[in-house]
């Protein structure tokens, strides 16, 4: 095999999406200083691309145009091209998908190509994926760079007016409009179901047409919208609907990897039947966190599949040996999206016998026609029974283990395939989204090995990217790097508060008090209340986003909220509420708005109006245990049960004053910062969490 032609500056960086690059023709540099020098005093354009490695169409334009040489030529005299991993560094993602928005009056998406201005790195044109040759009414990349290059060069000096025009409204984009909020109200939430409800797909689940989303903050807010009228006994039976068929839905789905567990990216048409095959840590961790919830409400057997395939994914695949979790896993292997996953009937009769072949075929559509471009297979749930047609008296024991042992042989011939890339970034933020999806997994399944999976995740993070009491945003190659961002905080903040619910473990909660005291010295707007995406000692870029609205992710600002309003009352700190109430009082505006975009933000105006119980119980052994899983039952999405051993070291505060009694256990139980007398008995306490359910509005 041939070395490489090329090297570029690329190949120092630790990113896999970066080194993908590293050898292209074209002169990739990495966003820093050296790079963003260089444009200035050549005086040229800066273009730059953004993207990440699970993406197809990055792959698709890196193979068309950045390893094309005639290209990389135009591109290496015309302009300075700078390659980003928005995994890396979601901060640029944010300012330049938001410029995008604002330049073209429409969604951008990945790839990101954006053509800056050499001395400010201001954005002056903007497109996504550009093919080498015009097609799909797109005109060729290379035209794309004449032209860019020509206007810079001639018109260079008339860009002052669009791109001042265009910095103010990204401030606009964070500065929402002033308004006297002389109380924070309840209206949005109706207001939200009412959105969501109007966009909900009652054929097929989900919201909306195709591309499909699973959209996992959206449902959690029905499913509390749900969960609340239960425990007013008026059961919103919409709302409940609506949740319940999308996770059933999706989950005999294509979206759903009906072998070896997990979801894909989205789904390419509205019946959940074909995904964009790449697989996020970020999309797993809120998915399997929702499927858990809603096998505590209802007992689905489909839900708790999901929830235990899932779990065993993400440790089998997604785990790296030290803890921390992956990021991703490719569209692509061997150059083809979702190879990987796809059969003919030839390949899986030829790992099959007849019973388990006419078991797997007529569950999963192999007896139909090709569903994947009319030549493969792409496993989905077509018939709930795994009887065959052909067999209507055969026993259904033996159907089903037909159907078992089918389904582990083909996973298990799929294992021997070209696997495709996986990314082993480990991001501070999504691997706080996917302990908290374990641990909520964990804690309602009664899996343990869940929890200890996501306490090694933990772990791996305050041993590697906790440094001199601040978080790094990323984890590779040995190498931990970059200001962490406010996701990293919110949301390893609620992954901690998560796991506390299911094992106490000394030393977890005063890391978890460590990192908000860093949000609110670091991160908040002391003017205008709410917490800005990075720091106030990061690198200085054309804007400081402050977003409310939730995107791929849940909205930082939602997720701060809720988890400072927790740390509150379980401390009394009233710092800590007093910032979540800024942040919802600088979000308001938006909230009215557009409720529907805010999910994230309504759970924390959820827990601000009525905050749920909190339960801190100290005892020990095995009835302290008894007494936390009763705790658990029913489904009660607001409430927050810690259950500390008597022996536990804690720091002085009020948590510390919730002492062990003379009895076997205690329980403290609260309501916001009203708290009633301490309980001793288990029935006394059975009874306090009944009169709460009849009493939640």
């Amino acid at each position: 095999m041939s070395e490489p032609r090329h090297a570029n500056r690329l190949i120092h960086e630790t990113s896999p999406y970066l080194r993908q690059h590293a050898h292209n023709p074209v002169a990739w540099q990495p966003w820093d200083e050296a790079a963003l020098e260089q444009a200035r005093r050549e005086e040229k354009p800066i273009l730059l691309s953004i993207g990440y490695s699970a993406c197809h169409w990055c792959h698709v334009m890196a193979h068309e145009s950045f390893e094309d040489d005639a290209t990389a030529q135009v591109m290496n005299e015309r302009f300075v091209n700078i390659k980003v991993d928005r995994e890396e560094r979601p901060d640029l993602d944010k300012i330049y998908q938001t410029a995008f928005q604002l330049l073209q009056r429409r969604a951008g998406g990945w790839p990101l190509t954006m053509f800056l201005t050499h001395d400010d790195q201001t954005p002056f044109v903007g497109g996504t994926y550009f093919p080498k040759t015009a097609r799909y009414g797109m005109p060729a990349f290379v035209d794309i760079l004449h032209r860019v290059s020509a206007h810079y060069r001639q018109h260079r000096h008339d860009l002052h007016e669009q791109n001042q025009a265009l910095l103010d409204a990204l401030r606009v984009e964070s500065d929402l409009p002033a308004a006297a909020v002389s109380a924070l109200g309840a209206a949005p939430l109706p207001a939200a179901r009412e959105q969501l409800l109007r966009s909900f797909d009652p054929s097929h689940g989900g919201f909306g047409g195709a591309p499909k989303f699973p959209h996992p903050t959206q449902l959690e807010r029905l499913l509390r919208q749900w969960a609340a009228s239960v425990r007013r006994g008026e059961p919103d039976r919409q709302a409940g609907t609506a949740a319940f068929f999308s996770l059933h839905k999706m989950a005999l789905g294509g979206i759903y990897d009906q072998l070896g567990g997990g979801f894909y990216r989205y789904s390419v048409d509205a019946e959940w039947q074909i995904p964009h095959f790449e697989k996020m840590l970020y999309d797993n961790g809120p998915l399997l966190a929702l499927y858990a919830q809603a096998w505590r409400a209802t007992q689905d057997p489909v839900f708790r599949q999901v929830v235990e395939e899932t779990g065993a994914w993400v440790m089998r695949e997604m785990q790296s040996p030290e803890g921390g979790y992956y990021a991703t896993l490719d569209a692509d292997s061997e150059g083809e999206e979702g190879k990987f996953y796809l059969w003919t009937r030839e390949q899986a009769q030829a790992v099959l016998d007849a019973g388990e072949y006419a078991a797997v075929a007529a569950r999963y559509g192999l007896d139909r026609p090709p569903n994947f471009e009319n030549h493969a297979w792409h496993l989905r749930v077509v018939e709930e029974s795994a009887e065959p047609p052909s067999e209507p008296a055969i026993d259904a024991a033996r159907c089903s283990d037909r159907l078992a042992s089918g389904r582990r042989k083909l996973f298990e011939s799929r294992g021997q395939r070209i696997w495709p890339g996986r990314d082993e970034k480990i991001l501070t933020a999504w691997n706080g989204l996917m302990m908290r999806g374990m641990a909520i997994a964990g804690r309602h399944l009664g899996r343990m090995d869940l929890v200890a999976s996501a306490e090694r995740a933990l772990d791996f993070v305050r041993s590697q990217l906790w440094r001199d009491g601040r978080l790094l945003a990323v984890h590779m190659a040995g190498q931990s790097r970059l200001n962490a961002y406010l996701d990293d905080y919110a949301f390893l903040i609620d992954g901690i508060l998560e796991l506390l619910q299911c094992r106490w473990r000394d030393g977890d909660f005063d890391f978890a008090l460590a990192l908000a005291d860093v949000l609110l010295d670091r991160f908040e707007d002391r003017d205008a209340g709410g917490f800005f995406f990075t720091s106030s000692d990061h690198e200085r870029l054309i804007h400081r986003p402050k977003a409310a609205h939730d995107e791929a992710l849940p909205a930082g600002n939602g997720i701060a909220a809720q988890v400072l309003l927790k740390l509150g009352h379980l401390t009394g700190r009233t710092a800590y509420l007093d910032a979540a109430e800024r942040v919802l009082r600088w979000a308001w505006p938006v909230i009215k708005q557009i409720p529907s975009s805010c999910n994230a933000l309504l759970a924390a105006l959820d827990d601000y109006l009525e905050p749920g119980q909190t339960i801190v119980l100290r005892g020990a052994g095995s009835e302290l245990e008894a007494w936390r899983q009763r705790c658990g039952q029913p489904y009660a999405p607001g409430r927050l049960t810690l259950a500390i051993p008597a022996n536990a070291s804690l720091a002085v505060g009020l948590l510390a004053e919730r002492s062990a009694g003379a009895g076997p256990v205690i329980a403290y139980v609260c309501g916001g910062l009203q708290c009633l007398p301490p309980i001793t008995v288990l029935s006394e306490l059975e009874r306090e969490l009944a009169s709460a359910e009849l009493a939640a509005s």
